[in-house]
């Protein structure tokens, strides 16, 4: 029995850790003879990351590989190889992301970004909407990507929501989607992001 108990609380650990993988995206953007390596975090946690590079058709730094802070939500530019003239740069790369921040990793320039949330976020905005502006403006600040929907200028989506909240024209809050289920008490950011 006590085999069995050990077997599930390791299972259940390894599990629980596997859960927490970080993960960055390299992008790559080639202007002239320049190939740039981008890292994008889309974790709402501060990574740090080495990269190595390997291939042929471009020159890099023969510097030591140095770890380099990405913040959350946000890209960076980790490296820069030169491309050789008239050829194709071929490269594979080794990344080591850690989530304990060194105080010796780069900080480098930054761009934010908006990540998706667990869910999207759809909003309905009525022509008698008093909170609206507020609440779209405080979630333009947000890491979220959301998406807004005039009925002034669509109608038909409407008359949809007019089927499953009867009292529409009355309704001076912004109409919030999440899950498939229409929100019409919400007002602030934190409650959003609370039923998230």
């Amino acid at each position: 029995m006590k085999k069995y108990l050990v077997l599930v609380v390791l299972f259940l650990s390894i599990q629980h850790i596997s859960a927490q993988i970080k993960e960055i995206k390299i992008e790559e953007d080639r202007v002239n003879n320049r190939l740039m390596l981008y890292g994008v975090n889309e974790n709402l946690q501060d990574l740090d990351v080495t990269i190595t590079v390997q291939g042929t058709g471009f020159r890099q730094s023969t510097r030591k590989p140095r770890a380099v802070r990405i913040p959350a939500t946000s890209k960076v530019n980790l490296m820069m190889l030169m491309v050789n003239k008239g050829e194709t740069p071929n490269y594979t790369y080794d990344l080591i992301v850690n989530d304990s921040l060194s105080r010796r990793a780069l900080r480098k320039q930054a761009t934010a970004i908006k990540i998706d949330p667990k869910n999207p976020i759809i909003f309905y905005v009525a022509e008698s909407c008093t909170t609206c502006d507020s609440l779209v403006s405080s979630l333009e600040k947000s890491p979220y990507r959301y998406s807004v929907t005039r009925f002034a200028e669509k109608p038909e989506i409407k008359e949809q929501i007019k089927a499953a909240i009867p009292e529409l024209d009355t309704v001076s809050n912004a109409i919030v989607n999440l899950k498939g289920k229409l929100f019409v008490d919400i007002e602030t950011l934190e409650e959003l992001l609370e039923k998230l």
